[in-house]
């Protein structure tokens, strides 16, 4: 059976909660809203059991320093998000948005060379397990107006000031 390790870390937004698999990030989720992470884990990993870290470790320590205001600290946490292999792609291309930006679903799916699929980059992006990490709050509908996030429109709306500087 699979052993992950959770620990959860204080945020301005909301505390989270991170599950790690051998030390790297497989889920992160604003801790109110962990009942969205559980089942994506189960899909995952299967039956699984938990265990406590040791200490904040790297994901933790790197998260602090983003809310801090070193924005690029999280690109050098290590994940492994699991999903499809559309679902790679549309996540791998939202770690490529740099902080302080908003794109479009529409957008993203031109990047990612499937322009005519913005609905389908929409449904891969609420199903990002790794929230934060994996930038989907940088997402935006096709008029620049804050749409879903599984967070809350509010902690999405906190978060892009945040890489705004505001």
């Amino acid at each position: 059976m699979t052993t992950l390790t959770l620990t959860y870390a204080p945020a301005p937004p909301g505390d989270l909660v991170l599950a790690l698999y051998d030390g790297v990030l497989v889920g992160l989720e604003f801790a109110d809203c962990a009942d969205r992470l559980w089942p994506w884990l189960r899909r995952r990993f299967g039956e699984y059991t938990t265990r406590p870290a040791s200490g904040p470790g790297d994901a933790t320590e790197r998260l602090q320093a983003y809310f801090a205001g070193d924005l690029r600290a999280t690109d050098r946490i290590v994940i492994d998000a699991g999903g499809t292999p559309f679902q790679r792609v549309v996540w791998h291309a939202l770690r490529a948005i740099p902080p302080g930006e908003r794109w479009s679903y529409g957008q993203l799916a031109t990047r990612i060379g499937r322009p005519l699929a913005a609905r389908a980059v929409g449904a891969a992006n609420s199903r990002n397990p790794i929230a934060i990490i994996i930038p989907c709050h940088r997402l935006v509908g096709a008029h620049g107006n804050l749409t879903g996030y599984g967070g809350g429109l509010a902690r999405k709306a906190w978060l892009l000031r945040h890489e705004k500087g505001e």
